[in-house]
C-alpha cells in the first residue's frame, strides 16, 4: 500500500518529497509507536496555485509539511506594501506559531503552484499529545535548537556590504530550493530584484547594481532564468 500523501496528489502533481510528517525537524527523537500515531492523524489537503494556505492576522490553528509545490512567505506592513520574505518548497514545514497560545499568523502563504499539505490542526494535535506526552515534550527541545539555528541565519543580515547580504541570502534559497550544478548550486525559479530587495532589505536599483558586482566577481552566473551560485 503507497503513502496517502501519493494517492491524494496523483502523478499529474509530479514527485512528491519523500520526507514524511514523522520525519520533520520538529518531530525527532519520537518512538516508533509515537510516529506511527503522529502520521495516522495527519490532515491532507492541495491548495492550487495563488491560493492562501494562511493569511497575516488569522488564527494560527494549522502547521504542516508541504508534499509538493512551493509557497511564498509575505508581510504586508502598515502602509500597504507586500514584502516577500522567504519562499518554501516541497519537505518544508510551515506554521509553528499554531504551538504558541492565542497567536495569529504573522505572514501569509501563498501558492507558487499546486501544493499538497499534509499536517494538523490545533484542536486534532493537542488530543494527540494528551495521548502521547512525550512528543509534546520533544517538541518544545526541537523548538529550541531551531531558534539557535534561526539566530545563526539572521545574523548574515549584519554583513556591512550589500553584496555580502545579498550573496548569503542567495546562497541560503540555493541551499533550500536550488539543485547541484557542475558549476555550484542553481536556482532555477525567477527572482525578482524586488523581492531581492525585500529579502535582504535593499532598494531595486541597489539590488540590480550589487548583482552585477556579483557577476563581474564570478561569485553568480545567470543562464537564462537560472541563477548559478559558484560558491554557495
Amino acid at each position: 500500500m503507497g503513502c496517502v500523501c501519493d494517492q491524494i496528489a496523483g502523478r499529474e502533481r509530479g514527485e512528491l518529497s519523500p520526507i514524511c510528517i514523522g520525519h520533520l525537524w520538529i518531530f525527532e527523537n519520537l518512538k516508533p509507536e509515537e510516529l506511527e500515531a503522529l502520521t495516522k492523524a495527519a490532515r491532507r489537503r492541495i491548495f492550487h496555485r495563488g491560493e492562501e494556505v494562511f493569511s497575516q492576522g488569522q488564527p494560527a490553528h494549522r502547521m504542516f509539511l508541504l508534499k509538493t509545490g512551493r509557497v511564498k512567505l509575505s508581510k504586508v506592513t502598515e502602509e500597504g506594501d507586500e514584502i516577500t520574505l522567504d519562499l518554501r518548497k516541497s519537505g518544508d514545514f510551515l506554521g509553528e506559531s499554531m504551538l504558541l497560545e492565542d497567536k495569529v499568523y504573522p505572514l501569509t502563504a501563498t501558492c507558487l503552484e499546486d501544493t499538497l499539505i499534509c499536517g494538523f490542526d490545533k484542536p486534532g494535535f493537542e488530543q494527540l499529545i494528551l495521548q502521547y506526552p512525550n512528543i509534546g515534550l520533544q517538541v518544545i527541545k526541537n523548538l529550541s535548537r531551531r531558534i539557535d539555528w534561526l539566530t545563526s541565519r539572521v545574523g548574515g543580515l549584519s554583513f556591512t556590504h550589500l553584496e555580502d547580504r545579498l550573496y548569503h541570502m542567495l546562497a541560503q534559497v540555493a541551499r533550500e530550493h536550488g539543485i547541484p550544478h557542475i558549476k555550484g548550486h542553481a536556482i532555477q525559479f525567477p527572482l525578482t530584484h524586488e523581492e531581492l530587495g525585500f529579502l535582504v532589505g535593499a532598494h531595486r536599483v541597489s539590488i540590480t547594481r550589487a548583482m552585477k558586482t556579483l557577476r563581474k566577481s564570478g561569485k553568480i552566473i545567470q543562464e537564462g532564468r537560472t541563477l548559478i551560485l559558484t560558491e554557495p
